[in-house]
Order: structure tokens, then sequence, then C-alpha cells
């Protein structure tokens, strides 16, 4: 009697506590939210081509998409920022998300440049811009907080058109990055293989709406609308189906792995045949279950905290003597998510690393310390 008791208690302590709320909201038949926001919008047409304003393709391929997520997933719920030609502030466009919990935010916008002959798409997340290019794209986007009444109290002196404005960028860790990088490729490949575009790659810039999102979030450039042949396509009903079709595919792929993640995660939980302590070994072997290079660096098992500096993301490998290390040695780095996590240095000091991140932040302007224990990266 007694041992059925402590069997029945422990399930409960189990199912409350060790896994997490999400799978049970997602088992209990939550749907999944995606909110699509089309960039600008009434008095903001953003930018103006010779046939057509940007604020018009926004909107096109942002109902397009929809319209297919609708027809194709009844499990999720689609939410849009504007569904006509009206102007929403940059904030209320991060409210509405966070508003309806959104697990996904993607933003739609068309991009211009004063080269004529630029072309292609690119993705953004959020992070530092690391070119006067992306720098360039960002500006011109959060320039339409200069349309709200206040916006510098509102957005706490923040200055769009200040290239100052934007250091706040580097020290944004955005707990999202994987989610949004991985979506970013996928909708990129999409791009190049099914709407057959020039893809110009996942960047990184301080876009104020997707700083204010809590969830994975994306900003899409669908093309250059000062290039008069990417204007003709993205204003035609060919051309925006193409490109509502291309990101619909890459959405597909994030929430078929989103499914089976939480699948996962119901699953293990429909099994409480094990005991807590080799509930929590399981814990441990899923966040340490990526790929390890740690090289000459590696500390062995049992020494205690390890700490590392983190330099960048990629979604390929390199070499350790690659030049995108900016001659750091040694390099190492963890798999994660299937992504490429780059570090650089190991000790159990902290106090010594915390002396060496200005050093290295000079090279690369986001790194900062993570650490391991035992060979399992600590959260």
């Amino acid at each position: 009697m007694m041992k059925s008791k402590c069997r029945f208690y422990l399930y409960i302590f189990i199912t409350l506590f060790l896994f997490p709320f999400s799978a049970y909201t997602q088992a209990s038949g939550k749907k999944f939210v995606v909110v699509i926001d089309a960039g600008h919008g009434g008095k903001d047409p953003g930018a103006i081509g010779r046939i057509i304003r940007e604020k018009n393709i926004n909107l096109g391929i942002a109902l397009k998409l929809g319209a297919l997520i609708r027809e194709n997933h009844s499990d999720v719920k689609v939410v849009y920022t504007r569904d006509r030609d009206i102007f929403v502030e940059l904030q209320q466009r991060a409210n509405i998300a966070n508003r309806v919990k959104a697990d996904l935010f993607i933003s739609i916008h068309t991009n211009s440049a004063a080269n004529s002959s630029a072309y292609g798409t690119e993705t953004y997340t959020l992070g530092l811009a690391r070119t006067e290019e992306n720098l360039r794209v960002a500006k011109r986007e959060n320039s339409v907080i200069l349309l709200e009444d206040d916006f510098s109290k509102r957005y706490e002196g923040f200055d769009p058109n200040s290239t100052e404005s934007y250091i706040m960028f580097e020290f944004l860790q955005d707990k999202h990055l994987e989610q949004s990088i991985n979506l970013a490729s996928s909708i990129q490949r999409q791009f190049k293989h099914s709407a057959k575009r020039i893809d110009r790659g996942v960047r990184q810039a301080g876009f104020l709406v997707l700083r204010n999102t809590g969830m994975p979030s994306v900003l899409i450039e669908v093309g250059y609308i000062s290039n008069r042949n990417e204007e003709a396509y993205l204003a035609s009903e060919k051309g925006q189906s193409q490109m509502a079709k291309s990101i619909y595919n890459a959405f597909c792929d994030y929430k078929s792995d989103y499914d089976r993640k939480q699948g996962a995660i119901v699953s293990k939980n429909s099994s409480v045949k094990k005991t807590v302590d080799s509930l929590r070994r399981d814990e441990n072997r899923t966040v340490g279950s990526t790929e390890t290079n740690l090289g000459k660096n590696t500390v062995s098992s049992g020494s205690g905290v390890v700490y590392k500096i983190q330099i960048m993301v990629s979604p390929k490998k390199y070499g350790e003597k690659n030049s995108c290390f900016k001659g750091l040695s040694p390099v190492s780095y963890y798999r994660e998510n299937g992504l490429y996590k780059y570090t650089y240095g190991e000790t159990t000091d902290r106090k010594k690393l915390l002396q060496e991140l200005p050093r290295v932040r000079k090279l690369f302007k986001d790194a900062f310390i993570i650490s391991f224990k035992d060979g399992v990266k600590i959260k």
C-alpha cells in the first residue's frame, strides 16, 4: 500500500515539475500560433517603386502565406498584425504577438537600394549589424517610428538614424536565436530552390520589431523594389504566390520539427516507470546530446565547471585554422539543434575568462561566456 502511494506521488511530481508545461498545452489541444506581420502600411508606404509600393507587396505575400497555413494546418492559429492597408506602430506589432502568446513571428518586408542593380532575398534575425549594409536595412525599417507620436519617449530615446543607438544590440542575447536562425536558413533555401531567387543569406541586425517579441522571430526582405525586374516580379500575382509558398514550405519544416520535439516530450511523460534519479540522468543526456569537438582543450569529466567564450554560431562546420576565427586559437565547437557553436578558451577560473572577454569582443562583438559541467552545457 505504501509503495503504491509513493508511486502515485512520484507520478504527480514528475507530471507537474520535471517536464515542460508547453508539452501539456500542446498535448491538450492548444493551437500553435503564428503571427504574420506585413511591414509598413497606411500612411507609411515603405519603399516606393516605379509601379508599386512596398506596403502592398508585403501585405499581398502575408495574406497568401496566412491562407496557405489556414488551409493546410487545422492545428495552427494565424494572426495578422494587419490584414488591410492601415498603419500599425512597431511596438504594437510586437505587442500583438506577445498578447496572443505566439509561437512564431514572421515579419515580411521588401528591400531597396540606391544601386538599382541590387537584387535577391535576405532573412534577418535579431542581433548586431556587422556590416554597413545590414545597418542600412535596419535603419530604414526602424525609421517608421518617426511617424509615431512621442516615439522618443516610447522607444526610450532610440534614434533609428543614429549608429550609436544600435550599440545596445551588442548586449542582447536572444534566447530564441537558434530557432530563429533555423527558420531563416530554411526560408532562404526555399527562396533559392522553390522560387528560384538569388540567396543573399541569413543576416543579423537590430530591428526594433524583433527586439520586443518574446518568441522565435524573423524579418524577411523578399527582394529589391529598386530593381526594375525584381519589382515587376514582386508586384505580380505569380511572384507573390511563389514567395508565399516558399515561406510556407519553410514554415512546414519548422512546424514539423516543433511537433517532433513536443511529441518526444509527451512520449517521455507517458511512461512513469523510471525513478527520479534516472529521469534526471535522462534530462542531462538530453541537454548534453550535442555533438562536441573540444580537441586538445577538453577538460576531463569530474573536473567541475568549465568556462568558455562563445564567439559565433553557424550552420557550417569550419576547421580550427579557418580565417573566420580571426586568429583566435585554440577554437573548439559544440553542436546543438543543428548549429555549430564555436568557442575560444577553456578554464575552471571564470575570473580569468572575464579578463580575456574584452579582447575577444574586439574581434567578436557579441561574444559571451558559457559553462559546462562534466561535458554537459549548463543552461
